[in-house]
């Protein structure tokens, strides 16, 4: 940490707190004390109120080469309230409180003010270990090891200290245990439908894969009014809790034979669906849901994240002739700022409906169990509270 750009000079000292740290590939987190230094400029210090998990902090946390980095803080699925304010912060005061989220909105850039695009210019998003600004850490233990970030978040710690462009200011009044579900998977799916896809009222959707992403792109296709949702997954269990999320339809690709799913499709769809989202992040996976889109105007969006060599083949003549289209889609495609606010009050409109993604709780010492449910199939979102009984209060002040 260079402690010289920290705004001690503004009475801000570092706190210590807990925070469940990974420390070897694959490991149990180890819950340790550890310092969180000030804010600098357009960061901000943040109490994490409760936290999660998805696939990406299980990835990282079983990686053995880079851009797996140890020891590290992971988590990044989060809700927060603003502890303290670093130089040239003016969106946000002390008290608020806040989502952060990994991809960047700083506002200011090109590509941050076009409706275009949510992929900043300014900080563009990268698996950096440390700060987005002048890569350093927040974090030491009380030995002076320097412990990395994780996707500019690293919410699995009592205080984190999160970049402005990072931060989405919220209302309140929001249940924070549904409030953090849209720091990223749900956004992600929800959004892929509703912005990137932009589903229309009557429209059919394929769903590859229906994990919580692909679940939450069902609930996106919903809310979007698609009268024919089709899932395909090779876990007929699946199917009972894809209802509840607006699946109408279930392909089990264990089922199909020698017959391409895209084949089932076409024939279940008269010709191919309006829209098809991969969610699994296969490479076979995306040319079938290419494939099963319909000429003409059929749109497939891609969620699913492959290996870097990873090469995705079409057909030249399908490609000109069909008139579909193939995109990705990072965050879902929402910029953060103006739409989780959105999102957030249409789940208090009763449009939107977070409740049923939380399968699970357990408490910050426990956070172990939230990553063996979630390796286990058994977990949606497991709410990892900080302190159930959480008040206002600060940390422990070092001076």
């Amino acid at each position: 940490m260079d402690g010289e750009n920290f705004s001690v000079e503004a009475g801000i000292k570092p706190i210590l707190c807990k925070a469940a740290v990974a420390r070897k590939p694959g490991e149990p987190l180890v819950i340790e004390e550890i310092i969180v230094a000030p804010p600098s400029h357009h960061e901000v210090r943040v109490r994490i109120i409760c936290t999660s998990l998805c696939h990406s902090d299980v990835t990282f946390w079983k990686l053995k080469d880079l851009p797996a980095v140890f020891p590290r803080i992971l988590g990044h699925e989060a809700i927060g309230v603003v502890e303290s304010v670093g130089e040239d912060v003016d969106e946000v005061v002390e008290g608020d409180v806040v989502i952060p989220v990994f991809l960047p909105d700083c506002g200011d850039c090109a590509d941050c003010k076009s409706k275009k695009s949510n992929l900043c210019s300014k900080l563009p998003f990268q698996l950096s270990p440390w700060m987005p600004r002048d890569k350093t850490s927040r974090f030491t233990n009380l030995k002076g090891e320097v412990l990395y970030h994780f996707l500019n978040v690293s919410s699995f710690s009592e205080y984190t200290v999160v970049d402005t462009a990072h931060i989405v200011k919220i209302d309140p009044s929001i249940p924070p245990s549904k409030a953090f579900l849209l720091s990223c998977g749900v956004s992600t799916g929800v959004g892929a439908a509703w912005r990137t896809a932009n589903v229309e009222a009557g429209s059919t959707v394929v769903i590859f894969g229906l994990g919580s992403i692909g679940l939450a792109v069902a609930e996106g296709a919903r809310i979007s009014g698609a009268t024919k949702i089709i899932g395909v997954d090779v876990n007929q269990e699946k199917f009972e809790i894809a209802k509840k999320f607006g699946v109408t339809d279930l392909v089990n690709v264990e089922e199909c034979g020698d017959t391409p799913v895209s084949q089932v499709i076409n024939e279940m769809t008269g010709g191919g669906a309006d829209y098809c989202f991969e969610c699994v992040g296969l490479v076979s996976l995306m040319e079938q849901a290419y494939a099963c889109c319909r000429k003409g105007w059929g749109k497939t969006v891609i969620l699913g994240v492959e290996k870097p060599e990873s090469r995705i083949s079409l057909p030249c003549v399908d490609v000109v002739h069909s008139g579909k289209t193939l995109t990705g889609a990072l965050f879902g495609g929402l910029k953060a700022k103006s739409d989780i606010p959105i999102l957030l009050k249409r789940y208090m409109d009763k449009e939107l409906e977070l409740d049923k993604f939380v399968t699970h709780e357990v408490i910050f010492e426990d956070i172990n169990k939230a990553f063996d449910l979630l390796i286990e199939g058994k977990s949606l979102r497991c709410v990892i509270w900080m302190d159930k009984q959480a008040s206002y209060s600060k940390g422990v002040c070092i001076s």
